[in-house]
């Protein structure tokens, strides 16, 4: 077919080298070909023919004669691995060259319907952006342009900015991972201000944002009203310019998603936001996780956040939440009357005064997934918790993670656990967890209770004997959906597997998802590792071991 396509487009480009010669592409033939010269590359071949088509002399080569730009496309999509899709061009991680970015954009007169274009993780791609966006009006339905991690230079941000005017049906632009464009955004600005644009999602993660960047985005928010999804995270410096970014946020009232996970927010910042959130109304999901500096800030910053009533997800983790934010948050949170997902976690401080939040937890039935892992809960918050759980019916997932008061009060979840039809999480790690707590888990399982769990962490928990490993292990059967499983032992520990390896390897034949079993840190005897090696083997299965090899 090749050979071809080659003879086609030889006698196409020879037809029309006369009328051409004056007339080159810079972009194609640097230098005139001397008559009779065939074309031999599939590059030189594609660019034949997207000169013929610029020029509109198409109509000299009868359809019998001419070659399928769908054939050349395809060809150039099968020599990249990826399989042809006319609307959907997705070249991800694909270690494209510049020569390929060029062939690329000579294809785009053939692809009228093109609507995605997703070219992340493709290094190459950098420094060349703009010999594909001077051709991007041959795809003026394009919605979509993914571009994560691919290096971009200035040169690419300033023709993209140019491309804007062209590309006026877009709705989504990711420039995540992409750390030149710091300093840099300012060159999109004024290009999105003429456009009428109609961008719904930007996302922008660890680009190297500075402040004046966060000045450039906050004009670009003023020109595009139908944003819905916006994420900053990861660019520390972003903080230091929230208050005119929260300003601009009023322009975007149908925001549904506001991702500013470790932005280098500080209290000031939080008020601002606080006051962004009035004109917010739709907001469904809402990440300020990992921004120490907003702790002890809540107290004049949560006015409202509490007239959010169509939020559903909200992360607060590692934000040095302290008692006095705690007890704000305990009057707040329990309004948000959608809210499916919370997470408190790595808030050290919050555990003492967590007791009336948790408790009032109860009040939002939809919630769905609760993570307090190392939030220092004492025994009477634990016990607020296990109260509140029992009136939240569609709990999913439940991480309880490093909070030692666990430990030997499991029983006070029992209720809770029972009732948790859909439970599918459980994590439980470093939790010092005793002998008791697991023969709880094998009680519920028996029961027919926690049916439907497929993640169950139970790693760090050293205090547990092997004779409460072998009870545990024996009731695992009954965990048909459960997928991944661990239960390994501490960094700074090591043990010997003792009898519970045969009932686990026992229970392994009867767990037909299991895909993942952590056991770091038991020694295994030479004659276990083979047999841990060997099971997938024996009994068909690709589960994955993460074990300790016998060091002796």
């Amino acid at each position: 077919m090749l050979k071809s396509l080659s003879m086609n487009a030889n006698a196409i480009f020879l037809a029309v080298q006369p009328a051409r010669k004056k007339k080159v592409s810079k972009g194609c033939f640097a230098k005139p070909r001397k008559a009779g010269t065939a074309l031999h590359t599939q590059s030189e071949i594609t660019r034949a023919l997207f000169l013929c088509y610029s020029d509109g002399i198409s109509h000299l080569i009868s359809e019998a004669e001419s070659p399928s730009g769908d054939q050349i496309f395809n060809q150039f999509m099968q020599k990249l691995g990826k399989k042809p899709n006319s609307k959907n061009l997705d070249l991800n991680n694909c270690a494209l060259s510049a020569a390929d970015v060029t062939e690329l954009a000579s294809l785009l007169p053939f692809l009228p319907e093109l609507e995605e274009i997703s070219l992340s993780w493709n290094g190459g791609v950098g420094g060349t952006l703009k010999a594909l966006t001077v051709h991007l009006h041959h795809a003026n339905l394009l919605k979509v342009l993914r571009l994560n991690n691919c290096r971009l230079t200035a040169e690419d941000v300033t023709s993209l900015g140019e491309a804007f005017e062209i590309v006026s049906q877009l709705e989504e632009l990711d420039l995540s991972w992409n750390s030149n464009i710091g300093g840099k955004l300012s060159l999109l600005t004024k290009k999105f201000q003429k456009g009428g644009c109609k961008l719904k999602l930007l996302k922008i993660t660890d680009c190297n944002l500075t402040a004046k960047d966060g000045e450039s985005l906050a004009e670009i928010l003023n020109v595009i009203p139908n944003l819905e999804v916006l994420d900053l995270s990861i660019n520390k410096l972003i903080g230091c310019s929230m208050k005119v970014i929260a300003q601009a946020l009023k322009n975007v009232p149908g925001l549904k998603e506001l991702n500013l996970h470790m932005c280098g927010l500080k209290q000031d910042s939080l008020q601002g936001l606080d006051s962004a959130l009035q004109h917010l109304a739709d907001l469904r999901k809402l990440d300020i996780s990992c921004n120490k500096e907003i702790g002890g800030g809540f107290k004049d910053s949560t006015a409202h956040l509490a007239s959010l009533k169509n939020l559903e997800v909200l992360d607060l983790h590692q934000c040095c939440v302290t008692e006095e934010d705690m007890t704000i948050l305990s009057q707040v949170i329990p309004l948000l009357s959608s809210l499916q997902e919370l997470n408190l976690s790595s808030n050290k401080n919050a555990g003492v005064s967590s007791g009336p939040l948790l408790g009032r937890l109860r009040f939002l039935p939809k919630l769905k997934s609760v993570a307090i892992s190392n939030c220092g809960l004492g025994e009477e918050s634990f016990s607020s918790l296990a109260e509140a759980a029992l009136h939240l019916p569609e709990l999913e997932i439940l991480d309880l993670s490093w909070n030692k008061c666990v430990g030997g009060n499991l029983k006070l979840l029992l209720g809770a656990l029972k009732l948790a039809m859909e439970i599918q999480v459980l994590r439980l790690s470093s939790c010092n967890l005793v002998d008791e707590d697991l023969a709880l888990l094998t009680l519920l399982t028996q029961d027919g209770h926690l049916a439907r769990l497929q993640k169950l962490d139970l790693s760090y928990n050293n205090n547990v004997s092997d004779e409460g490993w072998v009870m545990f292990c024996r009731g695992l059967t009954v965990f048909k959906e459960l997928s991944e499983l661990d239960v390994s032992l501490r960094p700074s520990s090591c043990r010997d597997c003792g009898t519970w390896f045969s009932e686990l390897l026992a229970a392994l034949t009867k767990l037909p998802a299991l895909a993942e079993l952590g056991m770091q840190r038991w020694v295994l005897s030479e004659l276990q590792r083979e047999q841990l090696e060997s099971f997938n083997q024996d009994n068909k299965r690709n589960i994955r071991f993460d074990f300790q090899k016998h060091s002796g």
